[in-house]
C-alpha cells in the first residue's frame, strides 16, 4: 500500500480555530479538550467558542496559522482554503482588522517554512447578525488571500436573511461556499444554491434525501465538501463504517475528503482505506477531486494532478519490480 501522506492532496473544509494543537490551548491559558463523540452539536459549538476566546493576540492568531500549515504538510496537504471566522474575532478583541492580517501573516510564513500554499475563506454564523456578514464581505474584498466568505454553524437558521450580501459577493468575484445538508436537510442545500450561490457544499451529505436534489447536485456539477469523522464526531452519522461518502460516490456526485479541522487529512484518507476498503486508485481518485473542486490557480493545480499521476505511478513500477523478483526466486 502506497502511503497516504505521499498522496498530494488539497484540503478544502478545515476551519483554523478547530486546528489549534492541544500544546497551544495550554499555553494560552486553556485546558485541552476531551476527545470523543459530541451529545449535540450546540456541545460543539460551545467547545470550539471556548477555544476560539483563547485567542487574543497578533502573536496567538499568527502562531496558529503557522501551526496550521506545519501540520497540514505532514499530511501531504499541497493546498488548503482554510475557513476563519475573522469579523467576529475582531469585534471580540476590539480590532477589526487585526486577526485576519495576523493570520495572512501566519499563512504567508508558513508557506515559506513548509510548503504549504493557503488561500482563506471567510465564514459567518447563521444565528449571528446580517451587519456582521456584511463586514465580513469588507473583510474579503479588502485581501487578496481571502477568496470567499460562507454561512456556516446551526443550518436550523435559514440563509435567506442574508441572501442580499451573497448577491454582493458573487458580484464582487468572490467565491461562495456554504455549510448545507448537515445537520439540516435537502430544503438547506437548495436555499444554499439558490439563494446562497453556492459553488460547493460544505459537507451536503444530507442530498441523499431527495433523488431530485442528487440529480439537480450531479447536474450543475456542485463538489462535496463531505468530512466523515466530524460527521461521526457530531452524531449525524453512526459510525464510519455507515458513512454515505460510497453512496455519494455511487450516485456520480463530485466528493471531497475533508476533516472539518476535527482529526487529520492523511489520516482520513487512511480510514478510507481501512474501514470502507478503499484502493489506492479510490483515495487518488479523491484527492484528484479536491484538487478539481478547489480555487487554486490552474498552474498549481496542474502540478498537484501531476503529483497525483506520480504516486499512482510508483507504486505500480514497485509492484511489477516486487513481482519479478518473487518470479526470479521462485
Amino acid at each position: 500500500m502506497r502511503d497516504v501522506r505521499s498522496l498530494p492532496k488539497a484540503h478544502l473544509h478545515v476551519h483554523l480555530e478547530s486546528t489549534v494543537r492541544p500544546g497551544t490551548v495550554r499555553d494560552l491559558g486553556g485546558v485541552a479538550e476531551p476527545e470523543g463523540v459530541f451529545a449535540t452539536f450546540r456541545e460543539f459549538a460551545d467547545q470550539r467558542a471556548r477555544v476560539r476566546e483563547l485567542l487574543r493576540t497578533a502573536e496567538h492568531f499568527r502562531r496558529i496559522a503557522v501551526e496550521f500549515c506545519e501540520d497540514e504538510a505532514a499530511q501531504g496537504t499541497r493546498y488548503a482554503e482554510v475557513t476563519f471566522t475573522a469579523a467576529s474575532h475582531g469585534e471580540r478583541v476590539g480590532e477589526p482588522e487585526m486577526p485576519l492580517e495576523a493570520v495572512l501573516g501566519g499563512l504567508a510564513e508558513g508557506r515559506e517554512r513548509y510548503g504549504v500554499e493557503c488561500r482563506v475563506l471567510l465564514d459567518h454564523s447563521r444565528r449571528r447578525p446580517v451587519e456582521r456578514l456584511w463586514r465580513t464581505y469588507e473583510l474579503a474584498r479588502r485581501h487578496e488571500q481571502v477568496i470567499g466568505i460562507g454561512l456556516a454553524g446551526d443550518e436550523s437558521h435559514p440563509l435567506a436573511p442574508f441572501a442580499q450580501v451573497c448577491d454582493a459577493a458573487r458580484d464582487a468575484g468572490l467565491h461562495l461556499v456554504h455549510h448545507a445538508g448537515e445537520t439540516a436537510g435537502p430544503a438547506s442545500v437548495r436555499e444554499a444554491l439558490d439563494l446562497g450561490h453556492a459553488e460547493r457544499l460544505g459537507h451536503g451529505i444530507r442530498v441523499l434525501d431527495d433523488p431530485e436534489l442528487v440529480a439537480e447536485v450531479g447536474e450543475r456539477a456542485v463538489p462535496l465538501e463531505v468530512c466523515p469523522t466530524s460527521n461521526v464526531l457530531l452524531g449525524l452519522v453512526p459510525s464510519l463504517a455507515e458513512h454515505p461518502l460510497p453512496r455519494l460516490r455511487a450516485a456520480g456526485l463530485t466528493v471531497t475528503v475533508n476533516t472539518d479541522g476535527e482529526t487529520a487529512l492523511a489520516d482520513e484518507y487512511d480510514r478510507l482505506r481501512q474501514v470502507l476498503g478503499f484502493g489506492d486508485a479510490d483515495l487518488a481518485e479523491l484527492a484528484r477531486a479536491s484538487i478539481e473542486a478547489s480555487f487554486a490557480p490552474a498552474g498549481l493545480k496542474a502540478e498537484l494532478r501531476a503529483g497525483v499521476d506520480a504516486w499512482l505511478g510508483a507504486g505500480s513500477l514497485d509492484d511489477r519490480r516486487a513481482e519479478r523478483t518473487e518470479h526470479h526466486l521462485s
